[in-house]
């Protein structure tokens, strides 16, 4: 018994043994990789600058009192966050190429101030999200208050992703809100928390400015969240984003079909018109059932997308032989004419 013991403690004792050596083995093998392949300080360590500000920041032509020390600090909070999140920053500053032409001059034609399309921005990061509350689009309607400001909702089509239709929705709801508050960053802040929740806060605290209101940290940081996006983008390469002209993403080309009498197949419009099901989804995000049906009288706007913005996998292939293409300004370019 004793002499089992005594050997099953000396192969203890040696696989132990075994096990540094091997140890020892692999980390010396792993220094001499680490000789091989220096890495310098600047690759591992990321120097975070603090930010300067201009004094005269202003939304909507309204002036941004940031000489009150909270009303600084929460701007600068947003503006570093903004700012070091690089891969988000850096989409926006792409997709802001694709959407700003498309919503600035809805905004204009309202008498809405510019800078309100940085609210939008702030909503979905200029995409057609949808929230867990279930707002949807770039503004980020919820469906009440989508039907209330003149969209079409039902379970064929939802207006909410349709960039222009629901921009001008929110244009609506500036209007109203506006003749409400005379004052476009009150109006800005009603779009996120509600007026009813507004005016509550309004009558409570008895104050006039949204900078001297005590709100959910969601509605205080929101004014805030758009004057970083404000400052980025009107100047990303300050704040060290550079996109590349080549690479930034170009507004949509496409030509418009009028639609007025129901649709059997989406798929099936979408081959008649040389594209996939996809291309027409991607084009027109508001067709929310792969058919339609249209009362008499009404009409409906699709689009259909033009090249290069058409082009399809199985043409590609054809065009060329399935070699590797070059690409421009976010397409394929006029080579496969």
């Amino acid at each position: 018994m004793e002499k089992r013991k005594l050997l099953v403690f000396y192969i203890a004792v040696a696989s132990v043994g075994i096990a540094a050596i091997i140890a020892i083995i692999l980390s010396i093998r792993a220094i001499r990789i680490a000789e091989k392949r220096p890495v310098s300080l600047e690759q591992i360590c990321i120097r975070s600058n603090d930010i300067e500000f201009a004094d005269d920041v202003t939304f909507a032509g309204e002036r941004v009192p940031l000489e009150m020390f909270n009303i600084r600090e929460r701007y600068e909070r947003e503006l570093l966050s903004t700012c070091y999140f690089h891969s988000n920053t850096m989409l926006l500053v792409k997709r802001s190429k694709r959407w700003f032409p498309v919503i600035e001059p809805i905004l204009k034609r309202y008498g809405i101030p510019d800078d309100f399309k940085y609210l939008c921005v702030a909503e979905s990061t200029l995409t057609n999200a949808i929230s867990p509350a279930g707002a949807v689009g770039f503004w980020q309607f919820i469906e009440k208050t989508g039907k209330e400001f003149g969209l079409e909702i039902n379970k064929e089509i939802d207006m909410r992703y349709n960039v222009e239709l629901e921009t001008e929705a929110a244009c609506r709801y500036f209007l109203k809100s506006y003749e409400l508050y005379h004052n476009w960053t009150l109006v800005a802040a009603s779009f996120n928390a509600g007026t009813r929740r507004l005016n509550k806060f309004l009558r409570e605290q008895k104050v006039h400015s949204y900078y001297d209101l005590l709100m959910a940290d969601e509605t205080e940081r929101y004014i805030f969240r758009i004057l970083a996006f404000k400052t980025i983008l009107e100047n990303p390469e300050q704040y060290g984003i550079f996109v590349s002209k080549d690479l930034e993403y170009q507004p949509f080309k496409y030509k418009t079909v009028i639609v007025n009498k129901s649709v059997e197949s989406w798929a099936d419009f979408a081959i008649e018109h040389d594209i996939t099901y996809k291309l027409l989804k991607i084009f027109n995000p508001w067709l929310r059932s792969n058919s339609l049906k249209v009362k008499k009288g009404e009409t409906y706007e699709i689009k259909i997308p033009k090249r290069p913005f058409n082009l399809t996998s199985d043409y590609c292939k054809e065009a060329t032989g399935g070699d590797i293409m070059n690409f421009e300004n976010d397409s394929i370019v006029e080579q496969l004419d």
